[in-house]
């Protein structure tokens, strides 16, 4: 995040172990946040299935949730907190 000077980041590890990492996309009126740019980022490598997302900086909002658990049910969602708190949404 401090490189790209982003507000958030998600991790995403896949059913393989794969992990893929994204920022939020904002290019005019296009933006996308940080989950579903990890989630284009893991469909585009051909991912089977998700085991878990992580996402620091600002909270993900729930329809990007949702959208995980489309994709894998099961799928585990985390935040972290800027205290270091890992909250599972």
């Amino acid at each position: 995040m401090v490189r790209s000077d982003a507000k958030s980041a998600a991790a995403l590890r896949d059913l393989t172990g794969r992990t893929y990492v994204a920022i939020p996309v904002e290019i005019g009126d296009l933006k996308v946040d940080a989950v579903r740019a990890v989630l284009v980022v893991a469909k585009a490598s051909g991912i089977s299935g998700i085991e878990a997302i992580v996402v620091t900086g600002e909270k993900p909002i729930e329809s990007s949730i949702a959208l995980v658990k489309t994709v894998t049910s099961a799928a585990q969602v985390f935040f972290a907190s800027a205290s270091g708190e890992l909250l599972s949404l």
